[in-house]
């Protein structure tokens, strides 16, 4: 280690760089601290340093520069180690430095670098003499390159010189070539164009011709297809008066026939119950018998007063579906829902269908059930029980509504008997000739087996 005139060691301290580090010595300066920095335990680290103990050397120079170079320069005992880790990699260099004599074959920033992390007397001369050889190095560089590339675009400019004069002599050759070219195609046109006015003469003649005899054959095509029109026109309607006519002799025949059909069942068993009811004689009547009295055993007026039946009597039903051709008719959700609202409409729809099946073969009545299609979220899949029809309202259709055109759709005469609660329906359906009955007496009946 040099040491000053007063016999203490020089580290440097008393000479100071008056500019920036230069670049390239700085760089050398932080690989040189970055390459000694594993030679040292985490306590000689500076503290602003130790977090990077652990870094692989690479990206210590990366991440850690900025810390290192400020630690190199504000911490002396630090720069102290760095060097004492430098002279072990590097003893010749550092040797020669410590004698005052730099080697003449070394790299200028090398030995600026190791300069100033060992501070030997003249320290400062050497950084900045390094400076400058290595921005002399960079200028020198720059002018090669410079001079080299002004140089390439010089041949380049050259080459691109005899190219165009080349091309421009090609080109030329082309115009004159083209010019020719032209003129012969100029007259080749005028040609051309002498024979294609000619050609739309001719043309316009033609089309002319053709105008004409298509206005002609349009006239007659739709004389034609006017005429062939009507005369569909006239058939179509022929053909639906026919078929309108056919439909409606077919309807009415099978409707009325339906009718007279069952109108006449109804009066025939009419007469028949009737005649079972007033237990009528196989002989005709005496006129002694028209005469009113009580004979011994026969029925006093005291016992024909007693069969008459309360509205919310059960047996009234008995009696009605007992009459000869009786239909019963029941507004189905009105029953459930005045007997068993709290249940889910499919099972009101089973319980009800169930107990409805039961009074069919013990009557042998008619028996037809509507529902409210508006009640249903989607198409019911229903086996209707035995000898019940299972109906159920179109959109836009109420119950009730169907209800009536059921009614509608008899014959005058027949028993037509509706169960519904709707006061409504009831007097509508009276005003057509059909018989209206509660829900609860129906529910009454029912609940009787």
């Amino acid at each position: 280690m040099v040491e000053s005139a007063s016999g203490e060691p020089d580290d440097g301290t008393a000479e100071v760089l008056d500019r920036p580090l230069p670049d390239g010595v700085r760089r050398r300066v932080v690989q040189i601290v970055s390459d000694g920095f594993g030679g040292l335990t985490v306590s000689e680290l500076p503290a602003q340093l130790r977090q990077y103990a652990r870094f692989t050397p690479t990206r210590r120079t990366k991440f850690a520069g900025n810390a290192m170079a400020a630690a190199l320069e504000g911490d002396a005992l630090f720069r102290q180690r760095i060097g004492e880790r430098l002279r072990e990699a590097q003893p010749e260099l550092t040797g020669a430095l410590d004698a005052g004599s730099p080697p003449p074959a070394a790299d200028p920033l090398d030995v600026a670098a190791a300069a100033y992390v060992l501070r030997p007397t003249g320290w400062v001369k050497l950084v900045t003499a390094a400076g400058e050889e290595a921005l002399r190095a960079d200028a020198e560089r720059v002018e090669d390159e410079t001079r080299a590339e002004l140089e390439r675009l010089r041949q380049e400019l050259s080459a691109a010189r005899g190219q165009t004069k080349a091309e421009t002599e090609r080109l030329r050759t082309e115009l004159e070539s083209a010019k020719k070219e032209a003129e012969s195609m100029h007259r080749k046109l005028r040609g051309a164009l002498s024979d294609v006015k000619r050609g739309e003469a001719a043309l316009r003649k033609a089309a002319a011709e053709y105008d004409a005899a298509r206005a002609d054959g349009q006239a007659q095509l739709s004389a034609a297809e006017s005429e062939s029109r009507r005369l569909k026109a006239r058939l179509s309607e022929t053909e639906a008066a026919l078929e309108a006519s056919r439909r409606a002799a077919r309807e009415g025949r099978s409707v009325e026939d339906m009718r007279v059909r069952l109108l006449l069942d109804t009066v025939l068993e009419s007469a028949q119950g009737l005649r079972r009811e007033l237990a009528l004689p196989p002989v005709s009547v005496r006129p002694a018998e028209t005469v009113d009295a009580v004979e011994p055993g026969r029925m006093t007026p005291k016992d024909i007063a007693a069969r008459a039946l309360s509205e919310n009597d059960p047996a009234i039903l008995d009696q009605l579906l007992a009459l000869p051709q009786a239909h019963m008719v029941v507004d189905g959700y009105n029953v459930t829902k005045t007997g068993y609202p709290t249940m889910p409409l499919e099972k009101q729809r089973l319980r009800l269908l169930g107990s409805l099946s039961q009074l069919a073969a013990q009557t042998g009545a008619e028996m037809t059930c509507v529902f409210d299609g508006a009640e249903l979220a989607a198409p019911v899949l229903l086996a209707p029980p035995r000898g019940v029809r299972v109906l159920f309202s179109k959109p836009g259709v109420t119950a009730d509504e169907l209800i009536r055109q059921l009614v509608r759709a008899e014959p005058p005469g027949r028993p037509v008997v509706v169960v519904s609660t709707d006061r409504e329906v009831a007097d509508g359906i009276a005003k057509a000739g059909a018989r209206p009955v509660a829900s609860a007496v129906l529910l009454k009946r029912l609940s009787r087996g």
